[in-house]
């Protein structure tokens, strides 16, 4: 037998091997890792290994691993987070203990995710904007559990856990009306300006800016003294810390590693990736009431969804953006954004959508939305909308919002009940306005909410103030004005009265 005979005799083994084994690998039952599993998988050390130094000091000129995936391309937000993670996990006993205790809670993502939702889209594409590490969208979930009010004993607010001290620093507003610290994100981009910040400071190393970020730079720069002093290691594994920031990294990266290995047990929550919800620049103060009532909406969860504004009304000088519950498709559909935030253009002679639409600085996209349009093509002649930079109507005339706009309740004054039949086309809103009562007040009187429906026939209740006369002249031979007042004040009782 010749030599290439004998040699295609043996490939054709190899090959048959092969596929004998892998067909016996798909043939093998599906199961989750065990502890046992992970821990040999991360090589966990019975004690700390030393880390080499090369690793103490990264390349800050090497720019960050590219994003190869495309968001589109994932279906799932949590999908495509955990595919854009991209910290080293470095094996060691502390790391093992916060792996340890996630999986004794396999739910605590699903928990924790019903209050993330509305928000985890736009703090994921923050983070892309600027180009930082993905793992940093989870950091509201190690500092707060994603809750939006929390507060530590230290003073540290929000899902981010900002101290006063940072968010003035960093452009947070904060009064008896607002507190951005609360607003998730305007608190986001203070975290992430404060996050790039300690990155820069601590020459790139991220682990040495969270630790930062959790205890304080100066805590951390001193700790690294220490050991560079001592000749030790000044790598994040080695440095002396106060225990809750000793633990504060590795339970992040624990985070990390799970939702990269989801057969560890640990369930994965699911989001569609796309956003939810919608930032809307009001432009102007707004009162929750009349929002919610314009946008039809609940306000309830109006409030729900913008913690930072601690009061019914934003303050006078604002912040005015406000997250609502729902897409932007579905804000530019509506009346109010029409009415509000947007005017007509009519179409010229060798106009394009992006011409008009980089003119009006706003997106082909936003362009298209707004007129609900599937192609690029328009005619000389069409009308179209276009986005306006301030808002048309006050949304806060004639109301008062009790008791938080007003520390002290103005002196009653005599009123009557009028009954009002609803008619085709009445509004709460436009009766309202119509009878320059407060909608709290109409919906108080008549025990009705928004979203309650009128129909025609059905009698709304309204107490409106007694006019009376400026300056009363007397009556000739009848008495003077007090006497006329004073018969007045006998036909009309002031509503407190019993």
């Amino acid at each position: 037998m010749s030599w290439w005979r004998v040699l295609n005799s043996l490939r054709c083994g190899v090959i048959v091997l092969c596929s004998m084994v892998l067909a016996a690998c798909l043939s093998s039952p599906e199961r989750h890792a065990t502890p046992a599993d992970i821990n040999l998988a991360l090589n966990f050390p019975s004690e700390e290994l030393p880390v080499p130094e090369a690793a103490e000091q990264p390349d800050t000129t090497a720019p960050l691993p590219v994003i190869t995936e495309q968001p589109q391309q994932y279906q799932d937000l949590w999908q495509y987070i955990a595919a854009n993670l991209s910290f080293d996990i470095t094996p060691n006993a502390r790391l093992q203990k916060r792996v340890e205790w996630y999986l004794s809670q396999p739910n605590y993502l699903l928990s924790v995710n019903e209050r993330a939702a509305p928000y985890l889209y736009h703090i994921v594409k923050k983070v892309e904007q600027r180009k930082l590490p993905m793992e940093l969208a989870l950091l509201p979930f190690v500092e707060s559990d994603f809750r939006p009010t929390a507060r530590s004993s230290q003073g540290a607010v929000g899902v981010w856990q900002l101290v006063d001290a940072t968010a003035y620093h960093f452009g947070l507003q904060s009064n008896d009306w607002y507190d951005g610290r609360q607003d998730v994100l305007a608190a986001t981009d203070a975290a992430l300006d404060y996050l790039h910040y300690l990155r820069q400071r601590f020459n790139g190393n991220w682990l040495h800016a969270l630790a930062a970020y959790n205890s304080g730079e100066g805590r951390v720069k001193a700790a690294i003294r220490y050991n560079q002093k001592h000749k030790r290691s000044s790598h994040f594994w080695h440095l002396k810390l106060p225990r809750e920031t000793a633990d504060y990294v590795p339970k992040l990266l624990a985070l990390s590693y799970l939702l990269q290995h989801p057969e560890t047990g640990m369930k994965r929550p699911s989001l569609p990736n796309e956003a939810q919800t919608t930032v809307l620049d009001v432009g102007q103060a707004f009162n929750f009431g009349i929002l919610a009532a314009l946008l039809d909406i609940d306000k309830q969860q109006l409030h729900q969804l913008n913690p930072g504004y601690l009061r019914h009304q934003s303050p006078a000088d604002g912040p005015f953006k406000i997250l609502l519950p729902m897409d932007q498709q579905q804000l530019f559909a509506t009346s109010f954004y029409r009415r509000q935030f947007s005017t007509h253009y009519q179409v010229k002679l060798n106009d394009t959508l992006y011409g008009i639409a980089r003119r009006h600085n706003i997106s082909v996209a936003q362009l298209k939305q707004l007129n609900n349009k599937t192609r690029d093509l328009i005619r000389v002649g069409e009308t179209l909308l276009i986005h306006r930079a301030h808002a048309k109507d006050d949304l806060t005339v004639d109301y008062e919002i009790s008791p938080y706009l007003q520390q002290q309740r103005p002196a009653q004054v005599a009123t009557y009940e009028k009954h009002h039949v609803i008619q085709d086309g009445d509004s709460l809103w436009a009766l309202s306005r119509q009878y320059q009562v407060p909608m709290k007040d109409l919906l108080d009187w008549n025990q009705l909410t928004t979203q309650s429906l009128l129909s025609p026939g059905d009698t709304l209740i309204l107490h409106l103030p007694v006019e009376a006369p400026a300056t009363p002249q007397p009556k000739v031979g009848t008495g003077s004005g007090k006497d006329y007042l004073d018969e007045l004040k006998t036909l009309v009782k002031p509503k407190s009265d019993p």
